[in-house]
């Protein structure tokens, strides 16, 4: 199942660029976007080896139906070699750290568009993902993402917005639970899918507890750092059997009162209107693209 459409790609794995034992992890985990991060993840001395790996990388990616993606660094530092690497090798998405101005992201857009002409590739085909990281990028994500077409996502950043906050990270990431909650919302009003931030620490329960979470707030996806989280946290945004079989009962039962000439209908002790209606359809369309309801 190519993973086109943003709201059905998951999970967004950042790994480092100069590592190949790593890229072996990422191209076995499951996750539906592989990130190379040729910024923090890699040290710059080791970005020219980095971005000798590409090519490689996304035709891999390719060639079992994760999308490939790099974030580059910023055009000022060493973003122009990464983006040039990246163009080249046939990557579709590019990730700009620190997003924090429209201006960024029409910088970037106009030299994509360069390397796309210069490439003989569709111009606007290749994506910009903004990764909102601090309390600026947070706030002024609609601002960003009016920026340009190719702005299907944006994701919201844990350690860096943290610092930003002059915050204390804990791993219940209370300190981030507001820019969680109103991330999502201005995503949300730009017509964006938004992408959680990782869960930067070791343990699955706690990564699948913050997923949980995440999608109770209106996640469709989230960022991670460990391979061996991908598995679990799909499945977290996948909707389970169980879900699927009680939007079916709410479908049911809403259009047979609709038929009667009612206007809700009480299912399960919950009275269901229209927009419950709507959620309970939209749970069963995502089970359908996601290839676990036929």
């Amino acid at each position: 199942m190519a993973r086109r459409t943003p709201d059905i790609r998951r999970t967004w794995l950042f790994g480092p660029g100069a590592d190949a034992h790593v890229h072996e992890a990422m191209l076995a985990s499951g996750a539906d976007v592989l990130i190379v991060d040729l910024e923090d993840f890699t040290p710059p001395e080791r970005r020219p080896e980095a971005r000798k790996l590409l090519p490689e990388f996304v035709r891999r990616s390719s060639q079992q139906d994760s999308l490939a993606a790099v974030r580059i660094n910023h055009l000022d530092q060493d973003g122009g070699l990464d983006l040039e690497s990246a163009m080249r090798a046939g990557c579709e998405i590019i990730l700009y750290p620190m997003t924090e101005r429209a201006e960024q992201i029409q910088e970037l857009d106009a030299a994509i568009a360069s390397h796309e002409t210069a490439l003989e590739r569709p111009v606007g085909q290749t994506e910009i993902i903004p990764v909102c990281e601090t309390a600026l990028g947070v706030v002024d994500v609609r601002s960003i993402a009016s920026a340009s077409g190719r702005v299907t996502c944006a994701i919201l950043g844990a350690e860096d917005l943290a610092a930003d906050l002059c915050a204390e990270r804990g791993s219940d990431a209370i300190e981030l639970d507001y820019a969680r909650r109103r991330f999502v919302l201005e995503c949300r009003a730009a017509r964006i899918e938004p992408i959680d931030a990782p869960y930067t620490y070791s343990d699955l329960e706690g990564a699948e507890r913050e997923a949980r979470y995440s999608r109770r707030l209106g996640y469709l996806s989230k960022a991670l750092v460990r391979p061996d989280h991908s598995s679990s946290l799909n499945s977290v945004f996948t909707p389970s059997a169980d879900e699927v079989k009680v939007a079916g009962k709410i479908v049911k039962a809403f259009e047979a009162a609709r038929s009667q000439g009612e206007d809700r209908v009480l299912v399960d002790n919950q009275w269901v209107e229209v927009p419950t209606y709507r959620n309970a359809c939209a749970l069963i369309h995502r089970a359908k693209r996601l290839g676990v309801l036929q």
